[in-house]
């Protein structure tokens, strides 16, 4: 299972349009590539399957143990190519050992045998890049590089001096992209918007596609793939919450983990997807709903509006489980109050109350144990997630759910809570801990 890493010294450097422009410009050659995503990140993963038509799955080493990362590597295997997205910088993790590593995008290279293509944004200096280029080499001897990409490059000159340093440090140029202030995708608070969200997704991947071929060595980032032979398993370990899962799917509730679904669908679970923004309720026929994170802040005075969603979520409720994360989780709450200081009724199936008026940033790895069962997972289990966002909870008067910690074992406050078949979480559930 050959593979490439694509990674950066830090964020914004514009591995982002290297690993869309690379995904699309290999499959129109014909190639079957299969996209990963480095570490905890819900939004990417479908700009991935934009660019080549496969669905993209994260690989995280300090959420996941062993079993699950075998069966979510498995989805490369008859694959030519697979290409990963790093996350933050190569290096970049947490303090505090995972279930398998750091969280790491080096300790996923690694793991996976892929080498990494550095990209670099030399923009304000040249020879200087490769310094930085083969501080990171070294700073990871067994690491393997494929060679660097050099971004923002200004001048024929620029680039003459950019590729000098390279030259002097031993580290192959894989391509020199020039500096194009039109290239960058539109962002919100939490990131990228949506890939749904984008007014044109499929010409601004086709024009990143054409820019990456006419700078980049495809020849040679195609033949620097290598990979390690690895235990893999063809189904996911985790077991569906329910045989029919009535899943919330549109702008304001999106952000569900690829693996997750995929794992329900292996298992024989049905997915039945509703959309309260057009104020549909869940099916009645199902055994679960769930209501996954997004931008309920966004589109809070149209769920506010929504009678049939909330009548018929408030009927479901009454005899079977209904979970929300993150975004689902404000809007199972009492009210939402927006960034205008605006207040909102949300379903009122619990007595959450949060704000988005004065943003405080939630972010990182969350290590939740159980007080309570939610579907799926009884009380005790240890589970691991992820927590992203900007709003902050006013009133929670209902029972805790679990206990929750980030990735250090520091407690925090985010709860989650539960009422009667009600549950919610502020952290977006990756896994269930695996045995030691």
């Amino acid at each position: 299972m050959k593979g490439l890493l694509i990674s950066a010294p830090s964020s914004g450097t514009g591995k982002t349009t290297v690993m869309l422009g690379l995904l699309r410009a290999l499959s129109d050659d014909g190639l079957r590539v299969q996209p990963f995503k480095s570490g905890p990140d819900y939004i990417d993963p479908a700009f991935h399957k934009a660019a080549c038509g496969r669905a993209s799955f994260n690989l995280d080493g300090w959420a996941m143990g062993a079993d699950l990362w075998q069966s979510i590597a498995a989805r490369g295997r008859d694959a030519d190519i697979c290409i990963a997205e790093g996350s933050m910088g190569l290096f970049d993790g947490v303090a505090t050992r995972g279930q398998q590593g750091f969280g790491s995008s080096a300790e996923t290279a690694q793991a996976m045998g892929w080498p990494v293509v550095l990209v670099l944004d030399v923009s304000g200096q040249a020879q200087s890049a490769a310094a930085t280029a083969l501080g990171f080499r070294s700073y990871l001897p067994d690491l393997p590089y494929a060679g660097v990409i050099l971004n923002r490059v200004a001048s024929p000159r620029h680039e003459r001096l950019a590729r000098l340093g390279m030259e002097r440090a031993g580290l192959p140029v894989l391509g020199v992209l020039p500096r194009r202030g039109d290239l960058l995708l539109p962002e919100r608070h939490l990131g990228l918007i949506q890939a749904v969200e984008h007014p044109d997704l499929d010409a601004a991947i086709a024009d990143y596609a054409a820019f990456v071929r006419e700078h980049l060595d495809l020849d040679l980032i195609r033949d620097a793939a290598e990979g390690h032979d690895l235990p893999y398993r063809e189904k996911m370990p985790h077991r569906p919450p329910a045989q029919r899962i009535a899943l919330a799917q549109d702008a304001a509730f999106s952000f569900t983990y690829p693996h997750i679904l995929e794992g329900w669908r292996d298992a024989g679970a049905e997915v039945l997807p509703f959309s309260p923004l057009n104020d549909e309720a869940p099916d009645r026929t199902a055994d679960l709903a769930w209501l996954p994170g997004g931008y309920p802040e966004l589109h809070a005075g149209t769920l506010a509006a929504a009678e049939t969603f909330r009548d018929g979520l408030r009927r479901f409720a009454e005899t079977r489980p209904v979970h929300g994360e993150c975004g689902g989780y404000m809007a199972l709450g009492e009210a939402l109050i927006d960034a205008s200081g605006t207040r909102h009724r949300m379903a009122g199936l619990l007595g959450l109350v949060t704000s988005y008026e004065k943003r405080k940033f939630h972010l990182g790895y969350r290590r939740a144990v159980l007080q309570a069962s939610l579907p799926g997972f009884a009380a005790g289990a240890a589970l691991r997630g992820h927590e992203f966002h900007y709003s902050s909870i006013i009133e929670q008067p209902d029972a805790a759910l679990a206990e929750v910690r980030d990735a250090d074992g520091t407690l925090v406050p985010e709860t989650g809570s539960w009422r009667g078949h009600v549950s919610g979480t502020f952290f977006h559930l990756v896994a269930q801990e695996e045995p030691a």
